[in-house]
């Protein structure tokens, strides 16, 4: 494996903007493609695969280096070991011994912390909340996450745009229990695609497309999804719905709003209309209108580290407590949105009792 200079100064400091900036991972790999046009497909990938994998195994990393605070260089070469590759000639690796870095890391996987790279509180709290199945559940969230496509049914099918994308070397295949689910088998950058700039689909995870289908919409209803964020599940909702009634979407941060509207418009949407939320005079207004009120409330996320794997090392058992407070407070008083015997759905990202069944018990 040859590495260039560039590519790897590139990785250096995407992971110092990560870790010491406390930028989001995957806007970080974006910006840095971005500011390197000239790297090539196989330049590209080595970015954000090891930036990821770095991320995502980082203590493990950092254990296996034999260094006490290892340079985000070291880092690299490190994990570059661990691949199974030859460390390149570089002073910056001058301080990294091979042999020792296959040891330790042979010898540190017998430890679950390290092993799955997770800090200790958390393995603590998911041994507590789900002892039968956390093992397994972190190891798999450790995995590379797939890319999943939800076709826009307002625009086309499943057969149509699979074919579409196949014609321009866009790989798929079907998720038989996800009915508007496509699984890029073959990465490229989709979103050059002149069925994305069509609006035929949108990126959204198999279980996140799980989500709005529990609200039993209809033609014509009027549905509240209060934590909407860019808007993925407003927009399926739509779809849904025949884009024909009314969705009012809600959010604290206007720009992520904003960012809905451009996608609603690509999507040929056109019931949905955002609100942000300010001082709580927003909720009481819409107290007993809607049909069907979604609640997929803000949540430690660590049920999608598999896509956001940096989310594990910004949190704290402090950050954690917050959040749940402000999931019981969210749903103690927008549920209330819905009409005397309207649907109320709570949704988390999260796989942590707590985070989930806990919270709808107390309400």
């Amino acid at each position: 494996m040859k590495w260039h200079t560039t590519v790897l100064k590139a990785i250096e400091q995407a992971l110092s903007d990560i870790f010491d900036q406390g930028y989001m991972a995957d806007k970080v790999v974006e910006y840095t493609l971005k500011a390197h046009p000239k790297f090539g497909s196989r330049d590209r990938a080595q970015v954000a695969g090891m930036v990821y994998d770095i991320v995502r195994f980082h203590r493990r990393v950092v254990a296996a280096s034999g260094l006490p605070q290892p340079r985000y260089m070291e880092q690299i070469g490190t994990w570059i070991v661990m691949e199974g590759h030859m460390l390149p000639d570089w002073r910056e690796f001058a301080r990294l011994n091979p042999n020792k870095i296959k040891a330790l890391d042979k010898q540190n996987a017998s430890n679950r912390v390290i092993r799955e790279s997770i800090p200790d509180w958390l393995d603590a709290i998911g041994m507590q909340e789900l002892p039968k199945r956390w093992e397994k559940e972190i190891a798999a969230l450790n995995e590379q996450a797939e890319l999943v496509l939800r076709v826009n049914t307002l625009k086309t099918n499943k057969k149509t745009l699979q074919a579409a994308l196949a014609e321009i070397g866009v790989e798929t295949e079907s998720l038989d229990a996800y009915p508007d689910a496509l699984v890029v088998t073959k990465r490229s950058n989709i979103f050059r695609t002149q069925a994305f700039k069509d609006g035929w689909f949108e990126v959204q995870d198999a279980s996140s497309q799980l989500v709005a289908p529990y609200l039993q919409v209809e033609s014509g209803m009027r549905v509240i999804d209060a934590c909407a964020g860019g808007g993925g599940k407003s927009l399926h909702l739509a779809a849904l719905m025949q884009n024909k009634g009314k969705i009012i979407s809600l959010d604290v941060e206007g720009k992520k709003l904003n960012n809905l509207k451009q996608r609603a418009k690509r999507a040929g949407v056109h019931m949905i209309e955002t609100r942000v939320i300010g001082e709580g005079k927003v909720i009481k207004r819409l107290q007993n209108s809607a049909d069907a009120v979604l609640l997929d409330v803000p949540c430690s996320g660590l049920g999608v580290l598999r896509r956001n794997p940096d989310a594990k090392w910004k949190m704290s058992p402090e950050k954690m407590e917050n959040i749940k407070a402000l999931q019981a407070d969210i749903l103690s008083r927008y549920a209330y949105m819905a009409k005397p015997g309207g649907t109320v759905v709570y949704a988390t990202c999260s796989l942590l009792p707590s985070e989930n069944i806990r919270q709808v018990e107390a309400f």
